[in-house]
């Protein structure tokens, strides 16, 4: 069986270009900075992809449909990954909760180095995720990013919730 074709396309949000990277079909990498193995062939992402990301943008996406896959990651990392699905939009949860949700309730740490490692932000919401001082935490691409992304996710949240 022949390996899927990495490649990857940009989308240019009003947070920056997110630099997007498929195997195939499938998601597999999402960064908000040009990867240094940028080798792979430019590509065009799937339209109903396109249409999310802008939708979600504009807060009118109800959620991402795209296909997803793993290239790294150890089992409790991906747990933690996929945890995150069910963290609402505009809603935040704490590391806790997470490591909670994963059945290991004493792995707060290791829920954070997990989610330093997310290959998927914004798709895989790690920006939702605080601390449980009410403190913002960490992000990959940057705290100015993750205040960006929550601000965003509120203010739409608002704004859908209005009589």
């Amino acid at each position: 069986m022949q390996t899927p074709l990495l490649f990857y396309d940009i989308f240019d949000s009003p947070i920056g270009s997110l630099f997007l990277q498929f195997s195939g079909k499938a998601l597999v990498g999402l960064s908000f900075e040009k990867p240094s193995d940028m080798a792979l062939k430019k590509g065009a992402a799937q339209r109903n992809f396109v249409k999310e990301l802008e939708s979600y943008f504009k807060g009118t996406g109800t959620g991402f449909r795209q296909e997803i896959k793993f290239l790294t990651g150890t089992d409790f990392e991906k747990s933690v990954w996929l945890s995150l699905k069910s963290i609402p939009f505009g809603e935040t949860r704490t590391y806790k909760w997470v490591a909670e949700k994963v059945g290991s309730p004493s792995a707060v740490r290791a829920v954070g180095q997990a989610l330093s490692k997310n290959p998927l932000p914004v798709i895989l919401p790690c920006h939702r995720v605080v601390e449980s001082g009410g403190s913002i935490g960490g992000y990959s691409a940057g705290v100015e990013k993750k205040v960006r992304l929550l601000e965003m996710e509120y203010y739409f949240k608002m704004n859908r919730e209005k009589p």
